[in-house]
């Protein structure tokens, strides 16, 4: 689509020209697919794990690192990302992963045991891994300033759908018998394959394709995002921030001036993480049992969490470019902890539809703040020279956080004393992250990725 094309789907009119903001939102919600399926690996386990612990006899130790041996592939993925994006590309990095996603999803189905179930769901992993960090990095290396932290939440909302339209499939499999489980990890086959098949369809990013001395192809990009006037500003600016780049290199990444933005990715990344909401979303089945809850409120309540996470996620799209990332950053971890103060007091009174209303809150809460600001704010807060190694060590951390939490909450659960007491633990550590990001976390929302870098540099000579 060149840009004399543009119809009436361009607007918003910037100092950089015309956007065709359609053109745009497709090459973000397929890019953004891959977080469907980030959501389906993250969800399915949730309503198959009653089933899988009754079928492989699992203690509270394999059942933490049957769930988070997920994360364990992710950091590899991360890594293999890192590399194949470097080397090939964005699109074909992300064509690897949607096929990593098929063949694990059709692999866990057919497991025969627990070892080789644990197996794939580690490869599921990889593709996780690679999509999480290739997804939103493609889309705001393609997305303008102004639209960049929406476009970039798309992700975030397609995670959010993979949990909801997966706790639906979990549901209505409950009754299918001990195989249940298999069927619901089928289910994620189809649409890894029509991911594999949107992909195909991508553009390279223009970022790489300048990266690598191919202009003409980066500028035809560029063209049928935006006009002309677009196109040239963000030459300009895009060729200015490559200025003596050298090929990924995990080591230039972690010494200055880099190496401050990297610690503050990776301490975000974590803090996602650690501020303990996914345990209610991989380990609901054990929450609501801890208060008398049969199997099928269990399953039910993963369709709720599904549904009230969507919905503050398409609020959180709409907010994250008006209020800005630190005001709802700040709201999330803030918020948090005092939501789960409140949760581990309902808990312990055994109250379960007091639990189930403030779980909802804190799902609501941190889908509009946490969960998609932190994807947006390690897409955008590293430099082009080192954005590939950047922002691997980042999501790689965020993984193994993930693996950290998941792995422990059992274990966890078992040594505080019961469920209401682990939400005491979380409660303080979202109060720590508050602290983390009311001191070090800058507003980026308006600037493009150099003028974020360029921030960054004169903060780092500040100092």
């Amino acid at each position: 689509m060149a840009a004399s094309t543009f119809n009436e789907n361009v607007s918003d009119n910037t100092p950089s020209g015309k956007i065709n903001n359609f053109y745009l939102f497709r090459l973000s919600l397929i890019a953004a697919m891959g977080g469907y399926l980030f959501g389906f690996d993250f969800a399915v386990i949730s309503g198959a794990l009653p089933f899988l612990r009754d079928q492989f006899g699992l203690n509270e130790y394999w059942e933490g690192f049957t769930t988070g041996c997920l994360a364990l592939g992710c950091i590899s993925g991360c890594f293999i990302a890192a590399r194949t994006s470097e080397k090939y590309g964005r699109r074909p990095a992300l064509l690897l992963s949607a096929f990593i996603f098929a063949w694990s999803s059709a692999g866990m189905a057919l497991a025969p045991g627990l070892s080789s179930f644990i197996f794939f769901r580690f490869c599921a992993g990889l593709g996780v891994g690679m999509a999480s960090m290739l997804a939103p990095m493609f889309i705001a290396e393609v997305s303008p300033p102004q639209v960049r932290g929406r476009m970039v939440s798309i992700y975030q909302l397609t995670i959010v759908l993979g949990i909801l339209f997966t706790s639906l499939v979990n549901y209505s499999l409950r009754n299918h018998g001990v195989d249940a489980w298999r069927w619901m990890f089928g289910s994620g086959v189809l649409p890894s394959v029509i991911f594999f098949i949107g992909v195909c369809f991508l553009p390279e990013s223009p970022q790489w394709l300048f990266k690598n001395n191919k202009d003409d192809k980066a500028r035809k990009i560029l063209s049928a995002i935006g006009d002309q006037n677009y196109v040239d500003a963000c030459t300009v600016s895009i060729k200015q921030s490559l200025t003596g780049v050298v090929k990924m290199n995990y080591a230039a990444a972690l010494k200055k001036p880099f190496v401050t933005a990297v610690l503050l990715g990776i301490g975000l990344a974590v803090f996602q993480q650690f501020c303990g909401i996914n345990v209610v979303f991989n380990y609901t089945s054990n929450i609501f049992a801890s208060i008398g809850a049969s199997q099928d409120d269990q399953l039910l309540q993963t369709v709720f969490i599904g549904g009230v996470n969507l919905v503050f996620t398409l609020l959180a799209i709409l907010l994250v470019d008006k209020l800005g990332r630190k005001p709802l950053m700040l709201l999330g971890a803030g918020g948090l902890c005092v939501l789960y103060i409140i949760i581990a007091i309902v808990l312990g009174a055994r109250s379960a539809t007091a639990a189930a209303i403030f779980l909802l809150a804190a799902i609501g809460l941190y889908a509009t703040t946490l969960a998609p600001i932190t994807w947006v704010l390690i897409s955008e807060i590293f430099p082009n020279k080192v954005r590939d190694a950047a922002s691997s060590i980042a999501i790689m951390s965020l993984w193994a956080a993930y693996f950290v939490l998941t792995f422990t909450f059992p274990i966890l659960t078992k040594l505080v004393g019961g469920v209401q007491n682990t939400f005491y633990v979380y409660a303080a550590i979202c109060l720590a992250g508050f602290i983390l990001i009311y001191f070090k976390v800058h507003e980026t929302k308006g600037k493009s990725l150099e003028e974020i870098e360029a921030d960054l540099m004169n903060e780092i000579v500040k100092k």
